[in-house]
């Protein structure tokens, strides 16, 4: 079985519609949050140099549905790595409903395309993956840094 990281989760009433099931924009900042306690844990350095000019930029992120979440649901977010590249980083998401008994369900699958940029938001460009972010991101790698 390959790494994830994993953050847990359990849904709230101010996550769901008037129908009762999870507002789809909330998987989208699941993700968000599962990166976002990635870094604190795993590269903290990195957050320091988000203090400073690094930003990390979203260019792409989708998640596709398979079962309704309500409230209360309790729930496994596992970010895998599925590209390490010199300036950008790849990522899936498996949102996964932990059922009583022990039983895991599927219940959507996302992903993030993310870019690395430096320099004031006028004049923004692409850098590489900062080494601390690579270091934590290294033992999920099914690609490499090319040389």
């Amino acid at each position: 079985m390959d790494k994830f990281y994993e953050y847990l989760h359990t849904v709230s009433f101010e996550e769901t519609n008037i129908v009762g099931n999870v507002y789809y924009v909330n998987y989208l900042r699941w993700q968000g949050r599962c990166r976002e306690m990635f870094l604190k844990e795993r590269a903290p350095d990195v957050l320091a140099e988000l203090q400073d000019d690094l930003k990390l930029f979203t260019l792409k992120v989708d998640c596709a549905f398979f079962a309704e979440i309500t409230a209360f649901d309790e729930l496994s977010i596992r970010m895998r790595l599925v590209e390490l590249g010199q300036t950008q980083i790849e990522f899936s998401f498996d949102y996964v409903r932990l059922d009583q008994g022990g039983a895991e369900t599927l219940v959507a699958r996302g992903h993030q395309r993310v870019a690395c940029m430096r320099g004031p938001n006028t004049k923004t460009v692409p850098t590489r993956v900062p080494e601390s972010l690579f270091r934590a991101l290294a033992p999920y790698a099914t690609h490499r840094r090319p040389a």
